[in-house]
């Protein structure tokens, strides 16, 4: 007797122009559907609010939108925003001291258990970062708790999703 198995998966995903109107639409949404999840939005919120920001302000292609797409297997957080610069892959620089910007990966390194770039399809990227969630007593889990990544480096325990495109991928963590 064969019997179908099930498993849920909470996800979300929306396009969203790339503006700063809509960065900031994609971090109240963000926090709204996690909330509707039981998934605590800190320090989520804040990943994807300097993700979209980022989509907004460098990944912006005139009459494209980017897509943020949240999803929980386990009790990890996989934060994703997609935009159409495939061509311009972000980096974690040296901020000035003095200047209002170039910390936003700083600062997802500093509260991501993991982050990377996956190409996608000609011109997309995906910019992604992962969460370990706190145990939740009474709700079970949906995968094994590596479902979500699998090791591609041992220098900083960098993960990537399955499968993934035959092109190049960059992942990062912090040691």
């Amino acid at each position: 007797m064969n019997q179908r198995i099930s498993t849920r998966i909470p996800n979300f995903s929306v396009r969203l122009s790339p503006t700063p109107r809509g960065a900031r639409l994609a971090r109240l949404l963000a926090t709204e559907q996690l909330g509707s999840w039981e998934v605590p939005s800190d320090p989520a919120a804040l990943i994807v609010a300097e993700l979209a920001a980022n989509a907004a302000t460098h990944g912006r292609v005139t009459g494209r939108d980017f897509r943020l797409t949240l999803y929980v297997v386990a009790d990890v957080l996989r934060i994703e925003v997609t935009d159409t610069r495939g061509d311009l892959l972000p980096r974690v620089g040296n901020a000035d001291p003095d200047g209002d910007s170039g910390r936003g990966l700083l600062l997802v390194e500093a509260l991501a258990d993991r982050w990377g770039v996956t190409p996608g399809l000609t011109p997309r990227k995906t910019v992604w970062a992962e969460i370990a969630l706190p145990p939740r007593p009474g709700i079970s889990c949906c995968g094994a708790s590596d479902a979500l990544s699998q090791r591609t480096t041992q220098e900083k325990e960098p993960r990537q999703t399955p499968p993934l495109p035959s092109t190049r991928a960059h992942a990062h963590s912090p040691e």
